[in-house]
């Protein structure tokens, strides 16, 4: 199964620098423009990119701040959001979006995911809400949307508020509209990996409620919008000029590399789906997904044997993520509850990305799916030696 070329192909798990060289010449003169104006915070480059982005969403605002977690934390504020209330979110997320509900004194309740999507269980989000639920947050996890229409049912007969968790999820869809267009606000980060990704640390709140954007904006910048007005307690969370012009660089190129990220998505797809053992990620009904990672799953015990085997072939991995949130030493205090977690818990100790950029080879993606038959392949051969 292995070729002799094998060893020479290295495939990182994200890869920056072709990314960068693919669009250097219109980079660097953005950055030469911003460092002549001499304008570096809250300026024409976060007004314009705000204007595009929420317009490539559909949504009436976007409100540039410093990350993907301060979207949440100054959204849930903007709402009211604090001590003594709830907020759902999936119990298998980056730990920032448990984090943002904790940083506002609100308590976040984990509810577990579906096994073929891997996001919120919208039937278990049900039995969580309480009389002091405010609001749901999905996450649309690795490029994938959650399932919104019974979410949204469900927070209208509640009368909750939805926010989005779009980091992963620049460009996807549900049911023709873009993630981020959904509830009555969404956050989403711009980190360097990420589809459309800054340079630094970026991030913006998107909404159609008027009131909702005008409370982020006061909130990121001291309370108020105007130098030394503050109308409440606010931080500093502003986006800042450079980001801005970098993200307008590569906003135009997102829908490309979005493409690109399917098509490698069911290159592995074909490549991997007649290994024995191996799960491939499904794409849920009326959602196009986007690929922010592309995770498989394999047998618990022999997942990390496989990490090593693929890592001696010069291929990184990752686990996305290692630990649901009720397991890491931050919120081990918000228990199991009475259903517990099997779905995430399984997940975590299963899955693994695989490479995932828009300019991975055909011959990185070989090597990959050669490798991950190899490895398979290698124990079916132990194991039919240990029976025989």
């Amino acid at each position: 199964m292995t070729s002799k070329t094998d060893a020479a192909v290295k495939v990182p798990l994200a890869d920056l620098q072709r990314e960068y060289a693919q669009i250097e010449g219109p980079v660097l003169a953005k950055i030469r423009e911003i460092l002549v104006s001499g304008r570096f915070v809250l300026g024409a480059e976060v007004e314009a990119f705000e204007c595009e982005w929420s317009g490539y969403l559909g949504v009436k605002h976007a409100v540039g701040v410093a990350n993907g977690t301060d979207a949440l934390v100054l959204t849930l504020k903007a709402l009211g959001i604090g001590p003594g209330d709830e907020v759902i979110t999936a119990a298998n997320t980056f730990v920032a979006t448990a984090e943002a509900i904790a940083q506002v004194g609100a308590r976040p309740v984990l509810a577990d995911v579906t096994p073929d999507t891997y996001t919120t269980d919208v039937a278990q989000v049900e039995h969580l809400i309480t009389a002091r639920t405010r609001a749901i947050i999905p996450v649309h996890l690795y490029g994938q949307p959650a399932d919104m229409a019974p979410l949204l049912e469900l927070v209208e007969r509640h009368g909750l508020t939805v926010i989005e968790d779009a980091a992963q999820a620049h460009g996807a869809t549900y049911r023709g509209h873009k993630v981020g267009s959904l509830g009555q606000a969404a956050g989403f980060s711009f980190y360097p990996a990420k589809n459309l990704g800054a340079y630094g640390d970026a991030g913006i709140v998107a909404t159609n409620d008027d009131q909702i954007a005008q409370s982020v904006r006061r909130l990121r910048n001291h309370g108020g919008v105007e130098r030394h007005q503050h109308d409440m307690v606010g931080q500093n969370s502003r986006l800042d000029e450079l980001q801005a012009g970098i993200l307008r660089v590569k906003l135009p190129y997102l829908d490309a590399w979005n493409e690109r990220r399917w098509q490698h998505a069911r290159t592995y797809d074909r490549l991997l789906s007649a290994t024995p053992g191996i799960a491939v990620p499904q794409t849920g009904p009326e959602r196009t997904h986007v690929y922010h990672q592309y995770v498989i799953r394999v047998d618990r015990s022999r997942r990390d044997a496989l990490r090593t085997h693929l890592q001696r072939w010069w291929i990184e991995t990752g686990i996305h993520y290692p630990r649901p949130v009720h397991l890491t030493a931050a919120f081990a205090h918000l228990g199991s509850g009475p259903r517990g977690f099997p779905v995430a818990e399984a997940l975590a100790a299963s899955i693994v990305s695989l490479p995932m950029y828009p300019q991975l080879t055909p011959e990185q993606l070989t090597h990959v799916a050669r490798q991950i038959a190899a490895f398979v392949e290698d124990r079916a051969g132990e194991t039919r030696g240990e029976q025989g």
